[in-house]
């Protein structure tokens, strides 16, 4: 069931379900890049749904400490003052709910809905979710017939037309960034997403818990039901194409998968992107642009302070860097180096540094953030002790054989491509200096750069 098409509308309607709890949609409004980064963000969570739910208990484990970790970090307080901790046993045992009840949604809505037995199996796998965590049993019934009463509860006294649900629901699907494959296309893209979007919304919201929607005042729109339950037979049929065609984890990779990379995939990919951009090509000829948009195989040229801040440090999406921001730059380097303690630690601490840094030097107003503006006036200094820090940090955990070069393999972990630049200091690899000073070229002389812009720029 992991590969199963359906999920693309389940993980949805989960996730909308997750946003509409109280503390998970704080903690997702402060810390998550889901509206900058959507791409990222989905291919982030499939990849650890994959690792959790595989037959492998060692990578099973791992990953549980990874999640732990990352959980440990976030907490706070909501705009009403109420307090969120990611580690309450409480709001992550409600996460597994989601997830559960969105499969057993997804296969009713579709025609095929689960037997007893399966549905028992089932929840006893969601259940091993969270005893691999290391949450104790209780917070999750410890039974199926006594989970339904418990979703129906917290569904009806609970959850909260939040702004992060409303994020998902009403912003996010029409403003949904295209994801790398369709870079440079925006008119294609913006003409399929004024489709899709409202669609995507509509579906979702007729498949939540009816007390909910009533409860939320969510909107009621003539024959959703009917397109609810067509989409989810549609998906359903894509079971019959071949098993290598529907893999989650494979969709994902294709759409992060840049035209030019070196990956086996790419001719496929070039090809396809060339169609693309001659059908986005015709669409300009009925309706120009008003202006072209940049080539994103530019490499080395000078961007905008406020083109960098919003596509570079703004990670979350709310018009401000603050420690969330960078927080999420460490998370992502972190997963993509699959990196253990107590290098991940030594990474957070870095950018940690670098932001008390940064408010020291930017934040004028003393609002404990950074505003473009203020980012603006100052960004010739921002290339201090502490950045020069989080670029020496990341390429020691970059170095896996600490060798002080950053080799083909190394390099790929991190940039996902092979080398497309002249190595300094021998053939096939990386040096220090030469990584240093790319690093900081990019993070605050502002040029582009072919490997770092998908790093941190891409959604």
């Amino acid at each position: 069931m992991r590969n199963d098409p359906r999920w693309a509308l389940a993980l949805i309607r989960a996730t909308v379900l997750e946003a509409a709890h109280p503390q998970i949609g704080a903690a997702l409004i402060d810390n998550s890049t889901f509206v900058a980064h959507p791409w990222r963000r989905l291919r982030n969570t499939l990849v650890s749904l994959q690792r959790m739910f595989g037959a492998d208990d060692h990578t099973r484990h791992r990953e549980a400490a990874r999640l732990n970790r990352l959980h440990a970090r976030l907490s706070g307080t909501d705009a009403q003052h109420r307090p969120y901790d990611a580690l309450d046993p409480g709001v992550r045992a409600w996460v597994v709910a989601t997830l559960f009840d969105s499969a057993v949604t997804m296969c009713r809505l579709s025609g095929q809905p689960l037997e007893q037995t399966a549905m028992e199996h089932l929840y006893a796998e969601f259940q091993g979710f969270l005893a691999t965590l290391g949450d104790q049993a209780g917070h999750l019934p410890h039974s199926l017939h006594e989970f339904w009463p418990y979703f129906d509860r917290v569904v009806e006294e609970e959850l909260e037309n939040t702004e992060a649900m409303r994020i998902i629901l009403y912003k996010l699907f029409d403003h949904l960034p295209a994801p790398p494959l369709l870079n440079g296309l925006p008119t294609l893209w913006a003409a399929g997403r004024t489709v899709a979007g409202p669609v995507v919304g509509a579906i979702t919201v007729a498949s939540l818990p009816e007390p909910f929607r009533r409860r939320a005042g969510l909107p009621e729109i003539p024959g959703a039901q009917t397109l609810m339950q067509s989409a989810y037979l549609a998906a359903g049929l894509a079971r019959f194409l071949p098993e290598g065609w529907i893999r989650a984890e494979g969709i994902t990779d294709l759409l992060a998968l840049s035209p030019d990379s070196d990956d086996p995939r790419a001719m496929t990919i070039t090809a396809l992107h060339d169609q693309v951009r001659r059908a986005g090509a015709l669409i300009r000829l009925i309706n120009p642009l008003s202006a072209p948009p940049p080539d994103p195989g530019e490499t080395d040229v000078r961007r905008g302070a406020e083109e960098f801040f919003r596509a570079v440090l703004d990670q979350t999406g709310d018009g401000y860097l603050d420690w969330p921001d960078l927080a999420a730059m460490a998370r992502e380097l972190a997963g993509r180096l699959d990196l253990d303690e107590p290098e991940e630690t030594r990474l957070y601490h870095a950018y940690a540094d670098w932001w008390r840094e940064l408010q020291s030097a930017l934040d004028t107003d003393g609002d404990g953030r950074v505003s473009a503006q203020e980012y603006a006036v100052a960004v010739p200094s921002l290339a201090g002790p502490a950045l020069i820090r989080v670029a020496e940090v990341l390429f020691d955990v970059t170095d896996k054989d600490g060798d002080e070069r950053i080799d083909a393999d190394e390099y790929r972990a991190l940039f996902r491509t092979a080398f497309r630049r002249d190595t300094n200091g021998g053939e096939g690899t990386y040096g220090r200096v030469a990584f240093v000073k790319d690093f900081l070229s990019f993070m605050s002389g502002r040029r582009r750069s072919t490997p770092y812009d998908p790093l941190f720029a891409d959604a």
